[in-house]
């Protein structure tokens, strides 16, 4: 799906896009494609219920970093900071779980995907999909902006680099529950504990610092270039 510039910038508070960058601005006008208002509503085939109550991945050390994700933190640092404040867990309530499905659904839906090298002829670049364009790493961005725009804390929403079923390099979104890690994935709308997508999990963002973490994985992939 590709957004209409001029369409999305209506959306946008004109006095607050004055004040923003260009690349800001078409940021901004993306994001307010989704919106927040009625996350929560619709018909969910999963049902919190049905979650099992599992043991999280395990940390094992420090880990380096994507190095597209160090230049994603420089141009949005928002995005990246840490509260030590926020809560380390996810408490999924029936709604909080509704809003969960909503967010991972509606981006898997709305965003084109697209390789950094087809869509920006670049190996690999992290950004919010501000043209309805992007990448794995793309969509989980999305999905946490959103989900911590709804109240999610973003300490418990983490950044992970997995090789995924074709052995290539792969992004997705870590949940850190009070039901254990579950994982949203722009190849499928359904939430799964971790364990349990068929990946090899390799590193995600720390909880305690702006940092990454080792989660085991015994070779890290140089870029996140999956569509």
């Amino acid at each position: 799906m590709r957004f209409a510039v001029s369409m999305m910038q209506r959306r946008v508070e004109a006095p607050a896009a004055r004040r923003l960058p260009r690349r800001r601005r078409a940021a901004a006008a993306a994001l307010a494609v989704f919106g927040i208002a009625g996350l929560a509503t619709g018909v969910q085939a999963q049902t919190l219920a049905s979650l099992p109550t599992e043991a999280g991945a395990r940390v094992q050390g420090d880990a380096k970093p994507i190095a597209a994700w160090t230049t994603f933190c420089q141009t949005y640092a928002a995005e990246c900071a840490l509260d030590r404040g926020e809560p380390a867990r996810i408490s999924l309530t029936p709604a909080t779980w509704a809003t969960i499905v909503s967010v991972n659904r509606r981006v898997n839906k709305a965003v084109e995907p697209m390789t950094d090298q087809d869509h920006l002829h670049v190996a690999d670049r992290w950004d919010l999909a501000e043209d309805g364009i992007g990448d794995c790493e793309d969509f989980q961005l999305l999905k946490r902006h959103l989900l911590a725009q709804a109240g999610l804390p973003r300490r418990a929403m983490r950044m992970t680099v997995v090789i995924d079923e074709k052995g290539e390099g792969h992004a997705v979104l870590t949940l850190i529950t009070d039901r254990g890690d579950l994982v949203l994935d722009n190849k499928t709308n359904a939430i799964l504990p971790w364990h349990k997508t068929g990946y090899v999990f390799i590193k995600r963002e720390s909880q305690d610092a702006v940092a990454w973490v080792s989660l085991g994985g015994v070779t890290s992939p140089v870029t996140t270039a999956n569509r």
